[in-house]
């Protein structure tokens, strides 16, 4: 397993996001102006296939890190890909000053995100028919 750090979205990434979020969970606004200006993460398995991806960014309203976009391909899921390269984004904002991070989940899998240390505040948010909640961790 590696994980690569992009400055810019690469195409692997917009790949695993269409098939997670776009093909599988059915949004259509999946892909965003923060694309261009976000880091990006993107985990590769053993054989060199990308397998998952994330996004981070500095949001200076909520004066906070912003981890966004984590998507797994199916084939990959409960294997704790997603836990790997949230972690590796964690540590990547350490590294730049970060002292938490949020992010905006969906409520059917805010128990992923609690396994890992986040907590949930501020109110159900609906985002294309799908219930969202904040969360944030102290790093």
């Amino acid at each position: 397993m590696r994980i690569e750090v992009f400055h810019s979205v690469p195409q692997q990434a917009l790949e695993i996001r269409q098939k997670v979020f776009v093909e599988e969970q059915g949004f259509q606004d999946e892909f965003d102006d923060i694309d261009s200006t976000a880091i990006h993460f993107v985990l590769f398995d053993d054989s060199d296939i990308p397998i998952a991806t994330c996004r981070v960014f500095k949001d200076v309203i909520k004066n906070s890190y912003i981890l966004g976009r984590l998507a797994v391909l199916k084939e990959y899921r409960g294997k704790s890909m997603g836990s790997f390269i949230v972690e590796k984004a964690e540590e990547y904002v350490k590294q730049l000053g970060g002292e938490h991070i949020k992010l905006h989940a969906q409520c059917r899998i805010t128990d992923f995100y609690n396994k890992s240390g986040y907590t949930a505040f501020g109110e159900v948010e609906d985002i294309e028919s799908c219930p969202h909640i904040w969360m944030r961790k102290n790093l």
